[in-house]
């Protein structure tokens, strides 16, 4: 697949990958270490945002941040630790907006570790609906609104003001839903998560 990097795009969003959760489903077992194709889950959910086009990535952690550090390869990815990240993904998305602040950023384009079934084609459809610092759009899966979510600038504040929970930016979508853009990705992805014993059948 051709990737996006050398485009303004890829210049001006920085891909923003959540990884903090703790597995309490799974037994408490951090998602990002998740075995996937014989590497940690979050090794995986990096690559597809590159491969989509994102030349910038931050990844924030929480649960056991210093093994993920330790055994995850994440060469030139800009890690951020989230020491609130039992507090739900409202936290670790707060966190991950912050560490954009000065970098120049003028998107962030968001996904979860725990999602292995988005691929970069939707990360490419997606990134391909920024236009400025207003823009806001989101992948769609047979019309419902998913990941990655892509976030322009103006727009980090608001988020941030309302993320707490696990409700992340969900609140702020619904509030500005006329401006959101939908973006289908269901013919190239699959927004399952990893959430459960049972889901662990989708990892390889």
């Amino acid at each position: 697949m051709t990737t996006r990097e050398t485009t303004g795009e890829a210049r001006a969003v920085t891909g923003l990958l959540l990884a903090a959760g703790g597995g309490r489903r799974l037994g408490g077992r951090p998602k990002a270490l998740l075995p996937h194709r014989g590497r940690p889950l979050v090794e995986h959910a990096v690559r597809m945002l590159r491969e989509g086009g994102c030349a910038t990535v931050h990844v924030v952690l929480g649960a056991q941040a210093g093994d993920v550090r330790a055994r995850a390869s994440l060469p030139d990815c800009v890690l951020v630790d989230n020491p609130d990240w039992e507090q739900g993904m409202g936290s670790s998305l707060r966190a991950g907006l912050d560490s954009l602040a000065g970098t120049g950023a003028r998107a962030a384009l968001v996904s979860l570790v725990d999602q292995p079934g988005i691929g970069p084609e939707a990360v490419a459809r997606v990134l391909a609906a920024y236009e400025d610092e207003e823009s806001l759009a989101s992948a769609a899966y047979d019309g419902v609104r998913g990941h990655p979510v892509l976030f322009g600038a103006a727009h980090w504040a608001g988020i941030a003001a309302t993320a707490t929970g696990d409700r992340g930016a969900r609140a702020y979508l619904k509030e500005h839903r006329t401006a959101l853009a939908l973006v289908e990705c269901g013919d190239v992805a699959q927004p399952f998560d990893i959430d459960t014993e049972a889901d662990l059948a989708h990892l390889e």
